[in-house]
């Protein structure tokens, strides 16, 4: 079915824009953003995606104050036939004002304690971060493109009626843009069982006063990589440094499978080293996007319009639950003497010999 974009010139197969190219049910597209204050007493991060095959949208906006408490709103309905219907879920609503450069994101609802006008102008150029491909048996579980990009966030929340104005020079974040296929929805039945319950991910865009860094890694259970990045950014749209060569140390906080330390080192032929310590300050619960939440899933179908929000006291009781797994770890950062701040992505489930990990959910000792 035609659809308005199909009247520019940007098809990249034989079908109109809103046709997939795969009939995966799993293909999926999506933004995701966050920010954070320089002194850290509040994080925010939003979620919108867009799942064809499902014909379904949703989008979740969730914000931590003082490290004390997590609150979100999400939203859910029936996926519009034209892209350029697809930005607005609910009350969440987000808007391209200039492409790679400037972007708008509207929250109102005040009804779950939530409003916002916010507006997040780039300070870097974005990354294409290697292809993520990986299989089980003959089928791939995750086949996807992601671009990262860093900038700096203005405007306002409001938090139970409470107001909080935001400036760019105290209110840096990232956000990333990736599609393709990897696991969405409801969970169903892949047939035989192939290879080890296992995802092992560690994620980190961080922002420096003049320069950023990013680095990120999946690891198979036995330590083996499938995947890495690691780039060096300055402010403007100079082309960022790749890093061929990536390490790290971390040290688990016991009964967590979350790091109490950890260090990246960047490195590369040409190119000077880069030496990254994180101090981990609190976690924020992913599941406040969506990401494995059991009602609020991404791709699971609400209804033709759903909305519902949800508030938790920090830090949860329950670490190891596989809820609250996934978290982003707001960190103060260290690169070579220079402070800054940013987040640490952490999902690790199943074993991970290098960790010491052995079973599905085991904590570290």
């Amino acid at each position: 079915m035609l659809s308005s974009f199909d009247d520019y010139p940007i098809h990249s197969g034989t079908v109109p824009i809103n046709e997939t190219a795969s009939n995966d049910i799993n293909h999926y597209d999506r933004y995701f953003f966050n920010g954070y204050t320089a002194d850290a007493s509040l994080y925010f991060g939003v979620a919108m995606g867009l799942y064809p095959n499902r014909h379904v949208v949703d989008a979740s906006f969730s914000v931590v104050v003082n490290a004390a408490e997590q609150i979100s709103v999400h939203a859910s309905a029936r996926a519009p036939l034209d892209r350029a219907d697809a930005n607005s879920v609910g009350p969440i609503r987000l808007e391209i004002l200039e492409p790679l450069k400037r972007h708008r994101l509207t929250v109102e609802s005040a009804e779950n304690g939530l409003r916002a006008e916010l507006e997040f102008v780039a300070r870097s150029a974005p990354i294409q971060e290697p292809h993520f491909l990986v299989k089980a048996g003959q089928r791939s579980v995750f086949d996807y493109t992601r671009l990262t990009q860093f900038g700096h966030w203005s405007g306002w929340i409001e938090v139970d009626g409470v107001r909080r104005d935001l400036h760019t020079d105290t209110t840096p974040g990232s956000r990333d843009r990736s599609w393709g296929t990897r696991p969405v929805g409801p969970p169903c039945d892949t047939g035989a069982p192939v290879g080890e319950r296992q995802f092992y991910w560690l994620w980190a865009p961080l922002n420096f006063p003049d320069f950023a860094t990013h680095f990120d890694v999946n690891e198979y259970a036995d330590g083996g990589r499938w995947h890495q990045t690691g780039f060096h950014l300055t402010d403007g749209m100079t082309p960022a440094v790749e890093y061929p060569k990536v390490s790290y140390s971390v040290a688990w906080r016991p009964g967590t499978r979350w790091a109490q330390t950890f260090s990246i080192e960047l490195a590369g032929k040409g190119s000077t080293t880069r030496n990254i310590d994180l101090q981990p300050l609190y976690e924020f619960q992913m599941i406040g996007l969506g990401y494995g939440h059991p009602e609020w899933g991404h791709g699971f179908w609400k209804g033709e319009s759903a909305v519902g929000g949800e508030r938790w006291a920090l830090p949860v009781d329950t670490p190891c639950d596989p809820r609250h797994l996934h978290i982003q770890a707001i960190c103060r950062a260290t690169c070579d003497g220079v402070e800054g701040i940013g987040i640490l992505e952490q999902l690790v489930i199943g074993p991970h010999a290098p960790s010491g990990f052995e079973h599905l959910l085991d904590p570290a000792r």
